[in-house]
């Protein structure tokens, strides 16, 4: 798929155009690398700090001493019941936080180059909540059970709402507008079609576990769930990365990119099933957390420019940082009480999103 073309398309024109490159000015002329190992200890300083938090009586020393143990290095590891709590509970639900958020950061960003669109990310296109759907009626009807049985419910419904998504919008390039209300309207109908199948469901106590798990939970975090999800974010990453230099071809345009020798079907094709892949996976496991594929690849674009390669990776980091602080927040804002993860990330999103749409109607 990629020529040197595309590669000139990478290296000539991709810092001055793409989705968002009007709306976002790139400030300074930092090294993309500085940023990522920059995102990457503070993500390392962060987790650790998360996983200490949230009450009760573990304090950072025995965090550090149980993490250690489970790593093979000779300390004392604390008391069972402590050390259960880190590693069992805090652990997977922090790398679980971290691996979601990298893995709807990259998918929002090449949904973005695919679509020229700024304002496209996998919960305001309708994913997200197809693939809600599609693993409540998993759980409803008893076609499978566990993570890997979730998921592909959850990758059967996430699809399908893309594919309404891009039916409804049929072959012309649409308007931002138009891809936006197409997605918002489909991710309505499925949460609908989901609010039905809990109402129907026998088990009243189940269905408001699932309500709650819906809005965006990562409380029931488990190893499991950590390697599948760490498993399909990471492939994608290797996916999209490989594409870079023809997503930044795309940044012209399909006319422009095919003329630069970038086959746009092939890569859209790929781009989309990968992202809707990635993104059903995750709400498996943690539901429909919204808008960090949204505020993170513009967050990122302005520190690294607009060159996949490096903005993919980068977009990684960054997003497993905001993901973990996010759910961190909501862990300890309303202690003991939690606020769910999807919750936090919506109340900083929305106002992220009128301000892109506002600049967006300027440019």
């Amino acid at each position: 798929m990629t020529t040197s073309s595309s590669h000139r398309a990478e290296t000539d024109g991709a810092e001055t155009d793409g989705p968002g490159s009007r709306l976002w000015a790139r400030p300074t002329a930092l090294a993309p690398w500085h940023v990522a190992l920059l995102a990457v200890l503070t993500l390392a300083a962060v987790a650790l700090l998360a996983i200490a938090a949230g009450g009760g009586e573990v304090t950072l020393e025995q965090t550090a001493r149980s993490l250690a143990a489970h790593l093979g290095l000779p300390v004392t590891p604390p008391a069972p019941l402590t050390d259960s709590i880190v590693w069992e509970l805090r652990v997977p639900r922090v790398l679980l936080a971290a691996v979601a958020g990298a893995g709807l950061a990259v998918s929002g960003c090449v949904l973005q180059a695919v679509t020229r669109n700024p304002l496209a990310e996998p919960y305001l296109l309708g994913i997200s909540s197809g693939a809600s759907t599609g693993a409540v009626l998993v759980l409803a009807t008893g076609l499978g059970a566990g993570t890997v049985s979730l998921a592909g419910g959850a990758l059967v419904g996430g699809l399908v709402a893309f594919g309404l998504v891009l039916l409804l919008m049929g072959p012309r390039d649409p308007s931002a507008n138009r891809i936006v209300l197409t997605g918002v309207v489909v991710g309505q109908l499925f949460t609908a079609l989901t609010s039905l199948v809990l109402l129907g469901w026998g088990d009243a106590d189940a269905a408001r576990g699932l309500t709650y798990w819906l809005v965006g939970s990562l409380a029931a975090a488990r190893w499991d769930a950590v390697i599948l999800c760490a498993v399909v974010a990471g492939l994608a990453l290797v996916l999209f990365v490989a594409l870079g230099p023809d997503l930044d071809g795309l940044a012209f345009g399909n006319e422009s990119a095919s003329s630069l020798g970038v086959d746009v079907g092939a890569v859209r094709l790929a781009v989309l099933l990968g992202a809707a892949a990635t993104t059903a996976v995750l709400v498996a496991s943690i539901g429909a957390i919204g808008f960090v594929g949204l505020i993170v690849p513009h967050a990122t674009r302005y520190l690294v420019g607009h060159r996949h390669r490096a903005l993919l990776p980068t977009s990684a980091v960054v997003g497993a940082l905001f993901l973990v602080l996010a759910d961190t927040a909501g862990r300890i804002a309303l202690a003991p009480r939690q606020v769910p993860a999807g919750v936090v990330t919506a109340l900083l999103g929305v106002p992220v999103f009128l301000a892109i749409l506002r600049r967006k109607e300027r440019t």
